[in-house]
């Protein structure tokens, strides 16, 4: 008989609609059902893609002895944290806070009352590896709660003041160029300069990083910051982490080498890999770094898309119940499949009978350049090949922030690239989002699938979707995008604002135990950091002055752990960058689509300028269009470098020579 899970769009949830538990989502109807029972809240939080989220619904919440307690004993919530982000952030502080680390599965004990008092991550069926049974743990709380109940309500309010003294923001003192400094520093130290990256088993890319090392470059020509970017993106691209056959990176390497990854396949990874790769081709000129942004792209085309234009979430780890059996090979498939070309593929990917991973192979690329292009129809024949697996899951509800960040991606390498059909693929998800996921007063929800939009949506949906409308703009020069972005900061300062930067809910959100902030990037950029960022570009296209005072502030506060903990703060630090920086903005009065504003335009937008604002129109179309005239009819650039303007140029040369 199906729980309370049974109407839920989520896949995960819908994953466990059919356990013997009696699941709730969470929602007034379950929590009011725990005040009344005086009943404990087991809250167990994951995601669709999560290896060890499956391994314990099969073990746990699958068997009928464990549900038995549960369904006895307390009130249990499943949550999908790729729908709310606002309760994982909440309940992750608090079982950091309870154990020093955290994970998925979150499983977490609270009160009536929303407040925690007792948390982990996956339990076991039975005792090992030094984890209590996860029934010992629920017939020991059960009876705690029974016997002290007044001790464990009580030290959930002083987890729950603790996780609130955590937040604020205070204001701090003007920025300070040596933070910027003391990250570099910091990162350059920690640098592993044999495998590239930063840390050991489990080891992740950190696209934020690596982007802001790309920024410290192009400043002060520091040649070891751009020497870490290309060491580290180039053994991804080389690694398993990165999926030879099909493009694309999986989650992060469970090794220190890049070479087994957790295989899952996440949206967000790819959207910000893929912009990091683009930016170091066109600092470097590196063919490797065009195909993998080309095949990453293309992969998100092929197996990511919706046919209305939003992006997918995630692909699963797991396929045929084997994590990674999607992705491995056999050294035996692969003399099958390709015949006569099998022997310079098994060189150049590393492939040895007795495989690297399980006694099969994971893919790795250890040629030349000139081989990799050589194999190109190999690779498309084992793919081909490797299509008629069946294939891991795809957790298809469309996130508005996650949707935001690969826009951008799109939009950047449609310019970059000069590639229409990237263009395309960038405009129809742009239209997307502010189609189905924006309410008639111009709010945005937080996720949709099939047809149906819900959960008012966080600080991150907000910001991440304003920077892929800008870099939107910044290719096409339409102005609906930019006015769509400008809307969206309107709605940010409106509901989200705090003494210091900003909430992650709005003003009008679902009241939970506290109102979350969170600050500190993880896996994407935190939605105070990209809200730094989105609005330090608005302010220059707009000269609205507020909104550089809001980003302004929230650097300032948080510059002190940037230079400390750089790893954390990754997307702080771009923001950073920007606030300081000497800023070019170039505006060309003209029809964007006429010859002469084009030859300007492959100018003013070629190569990698991180602190450039370009801007094409009529005149007074855009803010920095306003009072600026055409000269004797010809599409004219006026460029301003910080708060001095040059005088206006008319031909490509001359632009290129004020340029440099």
């Amino acid at each position: 008989m199906a729980n309370h899970l049974a109407g839920e769009t989520s896949r995960y949830l819908q994953q466990h609609a059919d356990n013997p538990v009696d699941w709730y989502p969470w929602g007034e109807e379950a929590l009011a059902k725990a005040r009344a029972e005086e009943k404990p809240i087991f809250l167990s939080i994951g995601y669709s893609a999560c290896h060890w989220c499956h391994v314990m619904a099969h073990e746990s919440f699958e068997d009928e002895g464990t549900a038995a307690i549960l369904n006895t004993h307390f009130i249990s919530i499943k949550v999908d944290r790729e729908e709310r982000p606002d309760l994982d952030r909440i309940y992750m502080n608090a079982v950091q806070a309870l154990t020093g680390s955290g994970g998925w599965p979150m499983s977490v004990f609270l009160t009536p009352e929303g407040e925690p008092f007792y948390g982990g991550t996956y339990f076991p069926k039975e005792p090992r590896h030094g984890l209590p049974a996860f029934r010992q743990i629920l017939l020991a709380i059960a009876d705690a709660w029974e016997q002290r109940r007044d001790d464990l309500r009580k030290g959930g309010k002083e987890i729950t003041a603790a996780l609130q003294g955590q937040q604020p923001l205070a204001a701090a003192d003007a920025l300070d160029p040596t933070t910027i400094e003391a990250a570099y520093q910091a990162l350059g130290q920690r640098f592993d300069t044999v495998h590239g990256g930063w840390g050991g088993a489990p080891k992740f890319p950190q696209p934020m990083i690596l982007e802001f090392l790309l920024r410290y470059h192009h400043t002060t020509g520091d040649a070891a910051a751009l020497a870490m970017v290309t060491r580290a993106l180039e053994a991804m691209a080389r690694g398993g982490i990165y999926d030879q056959l099909g493009g694309g990176f999986h989650r992060y390497a469970t090794d220190a080498r890049w070479t087994v990854p957790h295989f899952e396949k996440m949206l967000y990874d790819n959207a910000q890999l893929a912009r990091v790769y683009l930016h170091a081709w066109q600092v470097t000129g590196s063919p490797l770094f065009r195909a993998v942004v080309e095949e990453t792209l293309d992969y998100v085309v092929r197996e990511m898309t919706h046919p209305q234009g939003g992006f997918y979430a995630t692909q699963d780890a797991d396929s045929e119940g084997k994590e990674g059996a999607f992705f491995l090979w056999k050294s035996g498939e692969i003399r099958e499949a390709l015949q006569d070309a099998a022997s310079p593929f098994l060189e150049a990917y590393n492939v040895r009978d007795e495989g690297n991973f399980e006694g099969q192979t994971i893919l790795t690329f250890s040629g030349t350049l000139e081989e990799r292009d050589a194999l190109q129809s190999a690779r498309r024949t084992l793919l081909e090949r490797r299509a008629q697996r069946p294939h891991p899951g795809r957790d298809e509800k469309i996130l508005t922030a996650w949707n935001g960040l690969m826009l951008a991606a799109f939009a950047e390498a449609a310019q970059a690239f000069g590639r229409d059909d990237y263009r395309e693929v960038a405009e129809q998800n742009a239209t997307f989002l502010l189609g189905e996921l924006r309410t008639p007063s111009g709010a945005l929800l937080h996720t949709w699938k099939e047809g149906h939009a819900k959960i008012k949506g966080f600080l991150e949906d907000y910001a991440n979707l304003i920077a892929g409308l800008l870099a939107l703009h910044q290719t096409t020069f339409e102005g609906r995008w930019y006015a769509a972005a400008e809307a969206l900061a309107e709605q940010i300062h409106a509901h989200f604002r705090a003494e210091v930067g900003f909430y992650d809910t709005a003003d009008d959100a679902e009241a939970l135990v506290l109102r979350p902030r969170e600050l500190q990037d993880n896996a994407t950029p935190s939605g105070n950091a990209m809200a730094a960022t989105v609005l330090l570009k608005l302010a220059r296209l707009s000269g609205k002055t507020p909104y550089e005072d809001l980003a302004r502030a929230s650097l300032a506060a948080q510059q002190s752990l940037m230079g400390r903990y750089p790893l954390g703060f990754g997307q702080w630090l771009i923001a950073l960058d920007d606030a300081l920086a000497m800023q070019q903005d170039i505006a060309i009065v003209g029809d964007p689509e006429a010859q002469d504003t084009r030859a300007l335009l492959d100018v003013a937008a070629d190569g990698y300028h991180p602190h450039r604002t370009v801007v094409a129109g009529q005149t007074g179309s855009l803010p920095l269009l306003r009072a600026r005239e055409q000269i004797d009819g010809k599409a004219t650039t006026y460029l301003c470098v910080g708060a001095t303007c040059r005088q206006p140029v008319v031909t490509p040369e001359a632009l290129r020579e004020l340029l440099s």
